[in-house]
């Protein structure tokens, strides 16, 4: 991973290319989406494991007492049970689904700031090898803190 200092230099020599504005917003926003991301998985992994407790929670649920006893022979108790391992499938289901979906979205703007911050950096001098791999966290942290105005 190529490491830029404070003085935004990078390169086989020391100054061979100087990292402008631009290319730092770039890493900063791309930061940003990277932490984003981050919180999807959470919710990814949440719905995941709800999805995986209420299917535990079928698996007895071949055995008439398994939620419980029956009383008066009537599976009431199973019926209900069913219906709430229903809804708790359903609503994890469509937890999933929409984290994915959002995570899908946020692929494109990350593929789209990826190839604009390699852009500014070759137009700055820099190699497209080394501007690939720029750590964007470490290139964000000159960037003065934005309000997020312009952001997508």
């Amino acid at each position: 991973m190529s490491s830029f200092s404070d003085s935004a230099h990078v390169g086989s020599a020391p100054g061979s290319a100087v990292v402008p504005a631009h290319a730092r917003e770039l890493a900063a926003r791309l930061s940003a989406l990277f932490e984003k991301d981050r919180g999807i998985v959470v919710r990814l992994s949440g719905a995941q494991r709800r999805l995986r407790h209420a299917n535990d929670r079928l698996r007895p649920g071949v055995m008439p007492d398994a939620f419980g006893p029956i009383k008066d022979g009537t599976p009431v108790a199973v019926l209900a049970a069913l219906g709430e391992i229903h809804g708790q499938i359903h609503r994890a289901f469509c937890e999933y689904q929409s984290a994915c979906e959002e995570r899908r979205q946020l692929a494109v703007d990350v593929g789209e700031l990826a190839a604009g911050l390699t852009d500014a950096l070759c137009a700055a001098g820099f190699d497209r090898h080394d501007a690939r791999r720029v750590d964007v966290h470490q290139l964000a942290q000159a960037w003065p803190a934005s309000t997020g105005e312009g952001w997508r």
